[in-house]
């Protein structure tokens, strides 16, 4: 799973693995993919980018997109849409870049704690992400957005996320994005069409190898 996501992207730009599994490196060894080993005691996937950005000496300026490596299916279009978004925001010279991407989903699918829920400002910022339904449907009119598992950052902004305190909520509902949320920080949203999934429990799994074998 780690190496068909890595392979999804690597034609975009640098790739590099960043895990706490000697395993794991070993196994894009054999596939030639880049990977770096690094500390077992990080809470979050983003603390691990920001230690593999330190490691490799990137500069404060440079994008680091933090792909999760169970995202087997994620098109390379919404990647480069995430890239185009950082570029926006630089440009723009925010003091904190940070974006991530969403897609519209139905009712149906939103009732999935495994799908995280987002809900946004007139910006395209996020104001929220939960597992639980968001926003609540007294209207009867709501549109639900799906979060995808991909950040992006540059170098600079992605070590000031990972100096801020814990926040309760995100220990409450296990997503480190509302970290920054919680102290002020603005998550830029681009909305994207994607079919993909993550690998987040065995019937995923099921699902993601009936996809492999077919």
């Amino acid at each position: 799973m780690v190496v068909r996501t890595a392979k999804q992207v690597l034609h975009l730009d640098d790739v590099c693995i960043a895990t706490d599994s000697q395993e794991v490196i070993d196994v894009c060894a054999s596939y030639d993919i880049k990977a770096m080993l690094t500390s077992t005691t990080h809470k979050s996937g983003t603390d691990r980018i920001n230690e593999c950005a330190t490691l490799l000496k990137l500069k404060d300026d440079e994008l680091v997109i933090n792909l999760q490596a169970d995202e087997p299916f994620i098109e390379p279009e919404v990647v480069d849409e995430m890239i185009v978004r950082l570029k926006e925001l630089k440009k723009a010279k925010n003091d904190f870049v940070m974006a991530s991407c969403y897609n519209a989903i139905n009712n149906e699918t939103a009732q999935d704690p495994n799908l995280v829920k987002v809900i946004l400002d007139s910006h395209q910022n996020a104001i929220y992400f939960s597992r639980s339904l968001i926003p609540y449907d007294r209207s009867g009119n709501a549109n639900y957005f799906g979060h995808l598992g991909i950040y992006g950052f540059d170098k600079k902004s992605l070590h000031n996320f990972c100096t801020l305190d814990d926040a309760p909520i995100e220990d409450i509902e296990k997503l480190e994005q509302l970290r920054a949320i919680y102290h002020g920080k603005k998550i830029s949203m681009v909305k994207v069409a994607s079919t993909s999934f993550g690998i987040d429990t065995k019937e995923d799994l099921q699902r993601a190898k009936d996809i492999f074998l077919s």
